[in-house]
């Protein structure tokens, strides 16, 4: 056991197992983009990147009322998922200008005049430049992928279509309790995203898998008791 200062936990209830409690904190990220880009219901949201941070941001996005909440990425395994989970639409990220990327994405998903918001949380220069063209005028775009820290970005979208761009990092207060309500609520389900646990011997194991991409999420389990 660990002492830690009492405004730093949040209590689990008993509904909510210990596995599902391990991934607060990713959910407390996506929580915070989230709210960073004020979903609303009714509202259409394309968010990418469909690693642990994406498909939660999917999750809560759905859960705040967003009709349409469509996932880009290049990994087609990943995107299956995603559809699976939490999506309605999904799209695979291609070799093509950022313009024709989104012109793609806002006609294969039925998104109008453009998308009401957009989540980067690749990192990716393409998929950030995408996110600026695949919204509608006024739209909102939140940056939450971090990548290289200086990028070529259309500056000129952005102006001309009058955009709300914000950042996210991390996670602020409210968030983790928000999390633990939404999960104790039923409003978004965490335990999908465990694709497998691993004793804390085969730590590395664990590690490798996610390097190589295989699975969303690996849980260590801890060290056992050995008296």
């Amino acid at each position: 056991y660990y002492s830690l200062p009492e405004d730093f936990c949040y209590k689990l209830p008993e509904s909510v197992s210990l596995e599902e409690g391990a991934l607060m904190e990713p959910l407390a990220v996506g929580v915070h983009i989230t709210r960073q880009a004020n979903i609303q219901p009714g509202q259409s949201v394309v968010v990418f990147g469909s690693g642990p941070v994406g498909l939660l941001c999917c999750a809560v996005a759905k859960a705040y009322g967003a009709n349409k909440v469509v996932a880009v990425d290049i990994n087609e395994e990943r995107l299956k998922f995603a559809k699976s989970y939490a999506a309605t639409d999904v799209v695979v990220s291609q070799r093509e200008s950022a313009s024709d990327s989104a012109a793609r994405i806002i006609k294969d998903c039925d998104l109008g005049h453009g998308a009401d918001v957009a989540i980067d949380a690749s990192g990716a220069e393409p998929c950030i430049q995408a996110g600026i063209h695949v919204l509608r005028t006024g739209g909102t775009y939140v940056q939450a992928g971090m990548g290289k820290s200086d990028i070529t970005f259309p500056i000129g979208a952005m102006g001309a279509k009058e955009l709300n761009v914000k950042g996210s990092f991390r996670y602020s207060s409210g968030d983790y309790a928000t999390s633990v309500g939404l999960v104790t609520s039923g409003r978004v389900s965490v335990k999908e995203l465990i694709s497998n646990k691993v004793k804390f011997t085969d730590a590395e194991t664990a590690f490798n898998d996610v390097k190589a991409a295989k699975g969303i999420k690996v849980l260590i389990e801890g060290v056992e008791d050995s008296a």
